[in-house]
């Protein structure tokens, strides 16, 4: 880069915005680091963005969710990669609710990004006639969920929201399965991936409906890394793994071109140039530092319809980002001129 060699540096915040805090003050302040990636957990990512952008570095945010992020929070030293929660909140109902699917329940993971998922997606659901009839918030890591999901199963909505990821949403989907959910209830799990999917196993996930910008089997391009990905890690990436990859490399075209390491110079770089790689096509960074690509709406097939092994999504519909990225005239983000 520039001449000069890469250094990767990787930690575990723990999910604790202290901890994440005092790894990137270290790395501005005795690392010599130039931009961070991934950022996992929205306050972390919110709080990172802030020291970040007082460093002038760079901070690409594949992993955290909430659309603060290029709203009120917004920066000139930030990209928002991967997806947020109005994305997923535009990319859900629509589809359920012209299924007649009119009545939600939300389990709701009680940090930033939950907060703001259930934020976003009930108010879509309203706008477009439906009704939240009810909601319960989880503490992340919870070590069970039961009395959250049998609050779902008895409030009689058509839809339960379960709003987790990781572990969390493995758990939920395994106990939600053990309660008999899915008999009468559909159950979509905003952010649930690839992952989430492999892990629960696809027999207790079957008939989830997921969003997400990739997909490992969508067209050749993505089939290619794919290949790459599963024989060095033995499974299928999801889209904020594949999200990460494709940030780095943009990154590094964009220090090519701004001839510079400056955060801000760099950041303007990235917006100048077009996104075309094995997961985003025409691809490009609004002034918000918002990533303009497709999201996709997918249903978790029944194991018996699965032709190979991680045959596991059936794409349900195809949402361009003008359709589904809020729109610059409803944006907080004080960068945006209007």
């Amino acid at each position: 880069m520039l001449g000069r060699p890469i250094e990767l540096l990787t930690a575990d915040h723990q999910s604790k915005t202290d901890i994440a805090s005092g790894i990137v003050r270290d790395w501005l302040d005795n690392q010599d680091v130039q931009a961070i990636f991934d950022l996992q957990v929205s306050s972390v990512a919110l709080a990172t963005i802030a020291l970040v952008q007082k460093a002038n570095k760079v901070a690409v945010v594949s992993s955290a969710g909430s659309s603060d992020i290029t709203g009120k929070n917004c920066s000139p030293n930030s990209i928002h990669w991967t997806y947020d929660t109005y994305a997923i909140a535009h990319a859900l109902p629509e589809g359920l609710l012209r299924q007649n699917q009119d009545s939600w329940y939300f389990v709701t993971v009680d940090y930033t990004f939950g907060h703001a998922m259930e934020r976003d997606i009930g108010q879509v659901v309203t706008a477009l006639g439906g009704k939240v009839v009810g909601s319960v918030k989880v503490p992340l890591g919870a070590p069970d969920f039961s009395s959250s999901l049998l609050a779902a199963q008895s409030s009689g909505a058509k839809v339960v929201v379960l709003g987790s990821g990781g572990n969390d949403a493995i758990m939920q989907l395994k106990q939600a399965s053990e309660f008999g959910l899915k008999q009468t209830q559909h159950l979509v799990s905003p952010a649930s991936m690839m992952t989430e999917v492999i892990g629960a196993g696809p027999e207790i996930a079957q008939g989830l409906y997921v969003t997400e910008s990739f997909y490992w089997d969508l067209d050749d391009a993505s089939r290619a890394w794919s290949k790459r990905y599963v024989e060095k890690i033995g499974k299928p990436a999801n889209m904020l793994q594949a999200g990460n990859y494709g940030s780095v490399l943009h990154y590094l075209k964009a220090v090519e071109k701004a001839g510079t390491t400056d955060g801000e110079a760099v950041v303007k770089a990235m917006k100048e140039l077009k996104i075309n790689d094995f997961m985003t096509k025409d691809g490009w960074i609004r002034e918000d530092g918002r990533v303009m690509r497709n999201m996709y709406l997918f249903r978790v097939k029944a194991p018996a319809d699965a032709k190979y092994p991680f045959d596991y999504y059936e794409l349900v519909d195809t949402l361009p980002a003008e359709k589904v990225f809020r729109p610059l005239e409803e944006s907080e983000c004080p960068l945006v001129s209007k």
